[in-house]
């Protein structure tokens, strides 16, 4: 069946497996991770955060000139279909734009505008939103808050919950993350933060966000026919961390603080654009939203990582648009088909008719049963904007 596919579109495999070949070089996540966290993190403390951190990042290991040129000799005019010839050339400039990133990680304002042409900026919608979720009173943390568990235990308790998929990823420890867990898809690795303690209800966080949504939708992708699937359609942010916050959500350990570090990272990004500059978001979380300076440094790094990367804000929009569609009953197994987006799930439904993609082998375990107890976060979810 799929030989018979492959013949008929023998041009669209071909320039399809040409892009499999050249994205290998282009996970983001990969280079903009600062090398030197840990140590900036005291300077700045030990400064009374008068001081902007000063980062390094990984050297690139390719010619972003020479990938640029290679991306866009692709013979598209060979795609005979207009759709699918449109959709290819999207996600060509997608790459394209992810390359300009990489190039200028480290120099500002540079990296700053190329993040804002792949992954956008906050509107006012959005502020609001965060605002409107900042105004509720916080829930008793509980002794599941608590953080008491080391990477290594956390590294167990992912072993034992990925035990439900059908699929083997390596699990490594790093200290050059900013996020205390992450998922790299190219190398199918999860990566924990190796000094950082986990609480109880971060461990069920993070294993349905990232092995129930990311290591999902990654081995889905890879099993597809078409490799776009795996190496991501444009703008598949929004969609992925949409559904993997939703996870949670239905997995029943979305909980209100988590809501509002949310909140809080659009509030980050929306800094951005504002001028503000390290020292300054930090402070405006710090010192204005009075959160604890981990929980700022923390967010602000995510922010200014890079030179300024907008990509954060895109998990509270993304989880509205995909508990709307939940709620809609639309098909949420079509967005588990690979690195995909909600805004093109007629092309991943017209693909599957025409037999270029499946519906994925693996299916979000916390998808089947609405687990959520808390009424206050489907009040705040139904009524965003």
């Amino acid at each position: 069946m799929i030989g018979d596919v492959v013949d008929t579109y023998t041009d669209l495999f071909k320039i399809d497996q040409n892009l499999d070949r050249l994205v290998k070089n282009i996970e983001l996540l990969n280079y903009l991770n600062p090398l030197n966290i840990e140590q900036e993190k005291k300077s700045f403390f030990a400064c009374k955060y008068r001081f902007n951190p000063s980062f390094n990042y990984r050297k690139i290991k390719f010619d972003p000139y020479r990938l640029q040129r290679l991306f866009f000799n692709q013979r598209l005019e060979r795609i005979e279909d207009d759709e699918i010839r449109k959709l290819f050339q999207d996600i060509i400039y997608e790459y394209s734009g992810l390359i300009q990133c990489i190039e200028t990680i480290g120099s500002g304002k540079n990296f700053y505008y190329n993040s804002l042409k792949v992954f956008g900026t906050p509107k006012e919608r959005d502020v609001e939103n965060a605002r409107f979720i900042l105004h509720f009173e916080d829930e008793d943390p509980g002794e599941s808050m608590q953080k008491k568990h080391s990477a290594t235990d956390a590294e167990k308790y992912f072993r034992k919950f990925s035990e439900r998929y059908d699929f083997d990823f390596t699990i490594k420890k790093s200290t050059n993350i900013s996020a205390s867990a992450m998922v790299l898809n190219a190398s199918e690795t999860l990566l924990l933060k190796k000094n950082y303690q986990f609480s109880d209800n971060e461990l069920q966080v993070l294993a349905n966000h990232e092995i129930g949504v990311h290591m999902v939708t990654t081995f889905n992708g890879k099993s597809q026919p078409l490799k776009i699937f795996s190496n991501g359609f444009v703008n598949n942010t929004e969609t992925q961390e949409g559904l993997a916050v939703f996870s949670e959500y239905m997995s029943g350990c979305l909980t209100l603080k988590r809501m509002k570090e949310l909140a809080y990272r659009v509030i980050a990004a929306d800094s951005l654009i504002k001028g503000y500059d390290f020292k300054d978001t930090f402070d405006l979380l710090y010192s204005q939203y009075k959160l604890d300076r981990e929980a700022a440094w923390q967010i602000t790094l995510r922010a200014h990582r890079g030179g300024g990367f907008t990509k954060d804000y895109l998990y509270l929009t993304g989880l509205k648009k995909i508990y709307d569609y939940y709620h809609n009953n639309e098909d949420i197994g079509l967005l588990l088909t690979g690195k995909v987006t909600l805004e093109n799930k007629q092309h991943i439904s017209k693909l599957q008719d025409l037999g270029l993609a499946n519906r994925g082998t693996h299916i979000t375990d916390s998808f089947a049963k609405n687990l959520n107890t808390n009424k206050k976060l489907d009040f705040i979810l139904s009524n965003l904007k």
